[in-house]
């Protein structure tokens, strides 16, 4: 079985190109040197060999004053590729040598600036030839390729007179190729590792990262690039002035008190403002004066892409207060709403838990309900005993205003962040809401979202929301206890953004930047080796651990204090990633060790 899906069973029969689709498939006398097995032979591979001659069809040094329609470039550690499909599309293909993964999309030749299709690999999908299009720079750095790639390319420009030296070119290309590729985790530097999933649908180009420049060539080596804008820098490497940007982006002219003013947001010197958060200031501000500001936004992506750092620049873009409220498995709606808390100030009954507390009514209703009413009910429900303490918290304040006598506990309203923000108009960040177990708690804030929204407290007071209240969720994706967000909510997002991992440069400047480290080449060598070991778990299925930007930054403090990268990753990169024994000593000779000095 094929560790790859480039070489599944159905990409062997494939028919192959001219002029090789009336030879012979298969050769047991020539084979690349990479051919370890004791039965030699080689096999041609179509998508393998269209990919070699669409590159030479390209390659001005190959082709001298070429029109193919594909294009090539870099940009930093990034294959940057363009290859047009006999299907009359384009597919635009970025290679990241650093995490070896591929990200792709498939555009109508017809409108190129219409989003991206998804690219699979499959046998009634795309062969994968727009991936090995891409490998092939990365191919050449192996002499043997190199080599035979040139011969090729001669019998090639003569117009094929001499076929048996063109098939034996061939033959060693697809076969140095394959086991490059399928046997890439023994061959050290020869090898070409790559990460593609198990389902064969690559990782999708975004209209966003497209849009700012992520995958922008710095270098275009052959032809005309027309989904990617050559040119132009990642965006995420742009550095933006934080003393400009902090109150940039201000739509109102209200005066904060100097509480509220402790809450907007400071940025460090260390941070890097990130564009997602630039456009979202951007969105808020210039929508303005419509009659439906964006207000609604969704950040999600995995941990440690920065999305609450995010929500607090945007807070400082905005110069408006932040507050945050973090979600849990037993978040109920009451929570969100507000919670009645036993009044400490001024009584002596307060301790006497003549009504239940919230815990109480949390961890066990039935007994809760018993102590309100005196009657016990195996299926009564949090939020029924919860209505039922609210009332009778009401006669008590009835009673209170009649003049009556009254004892036991004494409960007072607190507002959450949340009531606090949509009264007062405040950047407010709701973390985690994939995590809440019930999944319609949610979805009961709703009005909360949409225009001239307002909601009904506890005490029965109705919140109206400020027009200024900007709501910022955030959330982590197909991590363990993690559930999809209801569809209601995503369509009163005005922006849903996928946060996707810095790249090496801007995370190694946030990490050198936040823990002081001057050894940069070894935080480098840190970091890449971070994606490896996310990029590993990915593949092996390890899914009980984390190991990202967090990590990181424990693991260089670790090493400044140590002294020693492999000593300090036991007890942060590894011990993070994984609490098997077996799976971190898996990653560890996998990703660590003969990387750095013991």
């Amino acid at each position: 079985m094929a560790k790859t899906p480039l070489y599944q069973t159905w990409s062997w029969k494939r028919s192959l190109p001219e002029p090789f689709d009336t030879e012979e498939p298969v050769s047991t006398t020539i084979y690349s040197r990479y051919c370890m097995t004791p039965t030699k032979k080689s096999t041609l591979h179509s998508a393998s060999l269209s990919a070699i001659l669409a590159y030479m069809e390209m390659d001005t040094s190959v082709t001298p004053g070429s029109t193919s329609e594909s294009a090539f470039g870099t940009q930093g550690e990034k294959l940057i590729s363009e290859y047009q499909s006999r299907t009359g599309e384009i597919h635009a293909v970025v290679f990241n040598k650093t995490n070896r993964k591929f990200t792709a999309g498939r555009f109508d030749i017809a409108d190129p600036s219409s989003n991206a299709k998804v690219y699979s690999i499959k046998d009634s999908g795309n062969t994968g030839t727009a991936l090995f299009f891409t490998l092939i720079p990365l191919a050449m750095e192996d002499d043997e390729f190199k080599e035979q790639y040139d011969a090729l390319a001669t019998c090639k420009d003569a117009g094929y007179p001499d076929m048996e030296k063109a098939d034996e070119a061939a033959y060693v290309l697809c076969d140095n190729l394959y086991r490059r590729i399928e046997n890439a985790d023994s061959l050290g530097n020869d090898g070409i590792k790559i990460s593609i999933p198990n389902t064969g649908n690559v990782q999708q180009l975004t209209p966003l990262n497209l849009n700012k420049g992520t995958y922008s060539p710095t270098s275009v080596l052959f032809g005309n690039f027309r989904i990617f804008k050559p040119g132009a820098k990642a965006a995420a490497s742009v550095s933006i002035d934080k003393n400009h940007f902090c109150g940039q982006y201000s739509f109102s002219n209200r005066v904060f008190s100097q509480k509220e003013q402790l809450l907007i947001p400071k940025l460090e010197d260390w941070y890097i403002i990130p564009p997602e958060a630039d456009s979202i200031c951007k969105h808020a501000k210039m929508t303005t004066s419509g009659t439906q500001p964006m207000r609604n936004f969704l950040l999600r992506g995995p941990a440690g892409t920065g999305k609450t750092e995010a929500a607090k620049a945007i807070a400082a873009g905005l110069g408006l207060p932040y507050l945050f409220y973090t979600c849990s498995a037993n978040t109920e709606i009451f929570d969100l709403l507000g919670q009645m808390l036993p009044d400490t100030e001024g009584t002596a009954l307060a301790e006497s838990g003549e009504l239940p507390s919230l815990m109480d009514i949390q961890m066990d209703p039935p007994s809760a309900y018993y102590k309100l009413t005196g009657q016990y009910e195996d299926s009564i429900t949090e939020e029924e005993v919860y209505d039922k303490l609210i009332e009778i918290i009401g006669l008590q304040a009835k009673q209170s205003e009649d003049g009556k006598p009254q004892g036991g506990q004494h409960f007072r309203y607190v507002e959450t962040p949340l009531i606090q923000a949509i009264r007062n108009g405040y950047v407010l960040e709701i973390q985690e809401p994939t995590v809440i177990a019930n999944p319609g708690v949610l979805v009961g804030l709703n009005g909360l979202l949409d225009r001239c929204a307002s909601v009904v407290l506890p005490t029965g007071e109705t919140v109206k929301r400020h027009p200024d209240t900007v709501i910022i969720v955030t959330t982590n994706i197909n991590y363990a206890g993690c559930r999809d967000l209801n569809q209601s909510i995503i369509s009163r997002m005005n922006l849903v953004i996928d946060m996707d991992a810095p790249d090496t440069d801007t995370l190694v400047s946030r990490v050198v930047n936040i823990t002081g480290c001057t050894d940069t080449s070894t935080v480098v060598e840190m970091a890449k080796t971070v994606q490896e070991i996310n990029e590993h778990c990915r593949e092996t299925m390890i899914n009980d651990g984390s190991c990202g930007v967090r990590e990181l930054i424990s693991w260089v403090q670790s090493y400044m204090v140590c002294g020693s990268v492999l000593e300090s990753a036991d007890y942060t990169v590894l011990s993070s990633a994984s609490s098997d024994p077996e799976n971190r000593a898996e990653i560890y000779s996998t990703c660590l060790e003969g990387k750095f000095a013991a």
